[in-house]
C-alpha cells in the first residue's frame, strides 16, 4: 500500500472514532433520544452497513466468525457510552474513553508477563493520574455516573480490542459480533420501554454513528492498519480526544475547561510515553 493512501485512510479513520462521541453527543445532548435506544439503533445500522460488506466477499465466514464473548463486551461498551454522553462534553468523554482504553491494553500488557520499560511505567502512572485528576470532585469535575460509564466503555473496548487481535478476518469478526450484541441491546431496550424516547433527528445521528463513522469507520481502519506498525497505529489515535474536543466547541457550543486540558496532557503524554518504551523494548529485541 502506497504511502499516500495509508496517510488518508488513517486520517478517515481517526475522524470517525472521533466523530462517534461528537454524533453520540449531539444526540444526547440536546434529548433527541434516549441512551438505550441510541446504542441500539447504533448496534442495528452497524450491524447492516457491516453484513453488506462482509457478504461481499464470504458470506460463510462473516456467519461463524466472532465470538457471544467478544459480542458481550461490545454489548458493554455500547450501553455505558451512550449513558456517559447524557451528562459529559464531547472532548472530556473522548478522553475518558480513550484513556481508558489505552491504560487497559497496558496493563494488560503488564499481567500478560511483560516486562514494561521504565517509560512504559511512567506513561501509565501519568495517564492513570490524567483520569483520576479530571474526576475529582470539583467545580469543573464531570458528572461522576457519566465518567464512572465511561471509563467503563472504555475498559470493555480495550478488552474487546485485545480479543480481536491476530484476528484472520476483522471484518467478518466485527459484522458477526455486530449481529450477536444485537439481541442483547434489543432485551435493554423493552426493560428501558417506559424511558423510551427517540425523535426522527436522534434516531439518524445514531444511523450515522453505526453505520458510517462506525461500520465504515472500522473497514478503513482495517485497511489502513496494513500500511502501519503497531506503534504507528497507537500514536495515530492520541489525536482523536483532541480532534473530539474541537468538534464539539465547533458544533456543540461546548468548552474546553483548563481542567480537561490538563488531564489530556496528563493521559495523551503518559500514553505516548508508555507506547515510546514499549517500542525501545521491541528495537532492543
Amino acid at each position: 500500500m502506497s504511502a499516500g493512501r495509508t496517510v488518508l485512510l488513517t486520517a478517515l479513520a481517526v475522524v470517525s472514532f472521533a466523530s462517534n462521541s461528537l454524533l453520540c453527543r449531539a444526540a444526547l445532548g440536546h434529548g433527541a433520544i434516549d441512551a438505550v435506544t441510541f446504542s441500539t439503533v447504533r448496534i442495528i445500522a452497524g450491524a447492516a452497513m457491516l453484513f453488506v460488506l462482509a457478504n461481499l466477499g464470504s458470506a460463510t465466514e462473516s456467519q461463524t466468525a466472532g465470538s457471544w464473548t467478544s459480542a458481550l463486551v461490545m454489548f458493554l461498551y455500547a450501553i455505558p457510552f451512550s449513558i456517559a454522553y447524557v451528562s459529559l462534553t464531547t472532548g472530556t468523554g473522548a478522553l475518558l474513553l480513550f484513556g481508558s482504553v489505552q491504560v487497559t491494553m497496558l496493563i494488560a500488557a503488564v499481567i500478560s508477563g511483560t516486562r514494561p520499560h521504565p517509560l512504559q511505567w511512567i506513561g501509565l502512572v501519568c495517564a492513570a493520574a490524567g483520569l483520576v485528576y479530571l474526576t475529582l470532585p470539583g467545580l469543573a469535575a464531570p458528572d461522576l455516573v457519566g465518567a464512572i460509564m465511561m471509563i467503563t466503555a472504555g475498559i470493555a473496548w480495550g478488552v474487546y480490542s485485545l480479543r480481536g487481535r491476530g484476528a484472520s478476518n476483522p471484518l467478518a469478526q466485527t459484522t458477526s459480533n455486530f449481529v450477536k450484541a444485537l439481541p442483547m441491546t434489543l432485551l435493554v431496550s423493552l426493560v428501558a420501554v417506559s424511558w423510551f424516547h427517540a425523535e426522527p433527528r436522534g434516531v439518524v445521528l445514531a444511523a450515522v454513528s453505526g453505520a458510517i463513522t462506525s461500520g465504515l469507520g472500522y473497514v478503513v481502519w482495517y485497511a489502513a492498519l496494513r500500511g502501519l506498525s503497531a506503534f504507528r497505529a497507537a500514536v495515530v489515535q492520541l489525536p482523536v480526544p483532541v480532534i473530539a474536543a474541537a468538534g464539539g466547541v465547533a458544533f456543540l457550543g461546548e468548552t474546553i475547561s483548563p481542567r480537561l486540558i490538563v488531564a489530556a496532557g496528563l493521559v495523551l503524554g503518559g500514553i505516548a510515553m508508555a507506547l515510546i518504551g514499549r517500542e525501545q523494548l521491541v528495537a532492543r529485541g
